[in-house]
């Protein structure tokens, strides 16, 4: 090793679902929504200035946290904005989490947070699910320097009750609690009602999922005046601009189209419902998922086996080599015609065995 590699610092960054080149695929491995955003927002897109462009967007976007303010009748102090929840849950991480202590987390959740304890050197310990895949509330009742966790958590797609939710928050009153609320628009209940009440906890969302802009890369974070403000120094420390001018137009439009988000989500969720009686005919076991992805495992076939056949086959779901989880797949509602096409691919290789 050269003396100047010494001091690069060595981290095992986050692997992210794939990403085929190819057309003509069925892609169910990375929870998109299946569906266009609203109208509204090509409109709003298509509308604004370009000349605008040449001058930097605003550091607070405001425009799109008063939308956001105005949706969930909040102040504006209570809001933070990021490009997609990902930035906002690594700068969380940066700015709440500097105790010797160790942070925890569930030890089946989503990947990126053993990734950003790791890059900022953040000590951390994971708390083992159940054999259910359940986190238990009591598990989190212990000396620590903060909690995260998403509610359905993924790739479980399990939900948390929201009184356990709230036991763990005044439980631990002494460090921050962050909820990952990035599947909650489809059947979960939220922890919002909670921010008046808890100063230490953190609610975090993303454009994402249920208002299918994923390609826009817009998030943002709920809670005390208190921890929005940190949140906001560690921000302007770092980079003052991160959140570009058509993300801010297109958001806010998003946000203003309450009626096309919500008849968005409902076709997911009754696409969702379905899938789960067809999976259960062709043998497949899981919990009930309150997200836009189910995630199963087959009574006889193996995980793997199923998932490499489906690739061979133009249909991409993702599967974990991971420790208690490397027999399941994790499989993202798409439209009805692609759950039809995956549901008969699914039907041919349960049949060959």
């Amino acid at each position: 090793m050269n003396l100047w590699e010494k001091n690069i610092r060595q981290v095992i960054p986050y692997t992210p679902g794939e990403q085929p080149k190819i057309s003509n695929i069925i892609k169910l491995n990375t929870n998109e929504c299946p569906y266009p955003p609203s109208p509204k927002v090509s409109e709003a897109i298509r509308q604004m200035d370009s000349d605008r462009l040449r001058l930097y967007p605003d550091p607070n976007a405001g425009l799109l946290v008063e939308a956001i303010v105005k949706y969930y009748n909040l102040r504006t102090e209570q809001v933070f904005v990021g490009v997609g929840s990902d930035d906002v849950l690594g700068m969380a991480f940066l700015t709440y989490f500097n105790s010797k202590k160790p942070i925890l987390f569930p030890d089946i959740t989503y990947s990126f947070y053993d990734v950003w304890a790791e890059l900022f050197h953040i000590p951390y310990r994971t708390v083992p699910l159940d054999c259910d895949f359940k986190i238990i509330k009591e598990d989190y009742y212990t000396e620590n320097g903060g909690i995260v966790f998403p509610n359905p958590n993924a790739p479980t797609a399990l939900e948390m009750p929201l009184e356990e939710i709230e036991a763990i928050v005044k439980h631990n009153s002494d460090v921050v609690v962050i909820i990952d609320e990035a599947y909650i628009d489809f059947g979960g209940k939220s922890a919002l009602s909670l921010i008046e009440t808890y100063e230490n906890l953190l609610v975090v969302r993303t454009f994402s999922k249920s208002r299918a802009m994923a390609g826009m890369r817009i998030g943002y974070a709920l809670g005390s005046e208190k921890l929005i403000a940190a949140l906001k120094a560690v921000k302007f420390s770092y980079n003052s601009y991160t959140m570009d001018m058509p993300s801010i137009y297109a958001g806010v439009a998003a946000i203003k189209d309450d009626a096309y988000f919500k008849e968005i989500v409902e076709k997911i969720v009754v696409t969702r419902e379905h899938a789960k009686q067809k999976l259960r005919e062709l043998g497949f076991l899981f919990g009930d998922s309150k997200a836009n992805f189910i995630f199963a495992r087959h009574r006889e076939i193996p995980a793997e086996k199923i998932f490499e056949e489906l690739k061979k086959k133009n249909i991409y779901v993702r599967y974990f080599k991971k420790p208690r989880i490397d027999n399941y797949l994790r499989i993202t509602i798409g439209t009805e015609e692609e759950m039809n096409v995956l549901y008969s691919a699914l039907k041919e290789i349960v049949q060959k065995g």
